[in-house]
């Protein structure tokens, strides 16, 4: 077996690609669900976007906190949370992660420090700076990570939080997924900058822009810029540029496409191909250890759809329980 040159086991290589799989087949799969017609509700698929959400993950613990996004079953499975919760939760059923009455815009699972998905833009940016004051009230070196796609960052939420974060020096990130397009929008019409390290130093936040189809650059830079916030250095801005496989929701047409775009970056900026053909090249991992974990996901992923579909919905009687907290 040739020397290792990446900065992660082979073990922590194989669970990162067993991450990016597991959330690549459960997001395929609902493509297909959601297609017949079998999901209440929108869905917004993570797939193509793995890489970031998993080599950002990788450093955090279940004290850690996240706030996600409409498009955050990648950050989810990530984290931790349980895959058959989530998929009977999108299904609107009892044994969903929250009990059927969240769907898939408002996955949460505090235990693993997933405050939850949020179908509002840019509002999870001022809970993960509540993540952060509380994490630093505590001194338990714990961090708040708000996830935002590059349309929510104009929202007034977002920069309010930026400001907020500096001005109390909180160990939190704010994760910029610059997938191209808000909604329809592409990203150069509606955004002043160039880059969004300008805004976050504008705040006064030190900011980086990577590869986020490149999960060794993901990895690298959120794990430096972690490190400083459990240190107490303060919060940071951390953009990646990546690429969205399907439309903003389904049944998006994707008429605002360049032609020939989706075929160009399936075919070439597929974070899970790029990295399976780095880890193989370099001899760390064999094609035959990559080929039983996508084996393993298609298994899990058919278990979770088969646990979701059976699974009953809630009971009327719980129409209006764990709609207020009751202290």
């Amino acid at each position: 077996m040739a020397k290792n040159p990446f900065p992660l086991s082979k073990e922590k290589l194989l669970d990162a690609y067993r991450t990016m799989r597991t959330i690549r087949e459960f997001e395929e799969r609902l493509h297909t669900e959601f297609a017949k017609g079998e999901i209440p509700g929108f869905v917004h698929l993570y797939a193509g976007e793995e890489a970031a959400g998993t080599g950002i993950m990788m450093h955090l613990t279940d004290k850690d906190r996240i706030a996600s996004t409409h498009r955050g079953h990648g950050h989810c499975i990530a984290k931790g949370v349980d895959v058959k919760s989530m998929m009977a939760e999108i299904f609107g059923k009892a044994a969903g992660a929250c009990r059927g009455k969240g769907g898939s815009m408002h996955i949460a699972d505090l235990s693993k420090g997933m405050m939850g998905a949020n179908g509002i833009l840019g509002a999870g940016a001022p809970l993960a700076c509540g993540a952060g004051l509380a994490a630093k009230y505590r001194g338990d070196g714990g961090v708040g990570i708000s996830f935002v796609g590059d349309g929510a960052s104009n929202q007034g939420t977002f920069l309010e939080s930026l400001n907020l974060a500096a001005v109390w020096n909180l160990p939190v990130i704010f994760v910029v997924e610059n997938n191209g397009y808000a909604e329809s929008t592409h990203r150069d019409y509606a955004v002043a900058v160039d880059s969004y390290v300008d805004r976050a130093a504008g705040f006064g936040l030190p900011g980086v822009t990577v590869d986020g189809t490149d999960f060794f650059a993901v990895y690298e830079t959120a794990g430096e810029v972690i490190k400083r916030a459990r240190e107490g250095g303060g919060p940071s801005l951390l953009e990646c540029k990546m690429v969205r496989f399907y439309g903003h929701f389904e049944g998006d047409q994707q008429l605002y496409r360049g032609k020939g775009e989706l075929e160009d970056i399936r075919a070439n900026r597929d974070c899970i191909k790029l990295f399976a053909s780095r880890i193989v090249e370099a001899g760390v991992v064999t094609p035959k250890e990559l080929e039983k974990i996508d084996r393993e996901a298609a298994q899990l992923i058919e278990e979770a759809a088969a646990f979701a579909k059976s699974a009953p919905p809630p009971a009327p009687a719980e129409l209006l329980t764990d709609v207020y907290v009751s202290y």
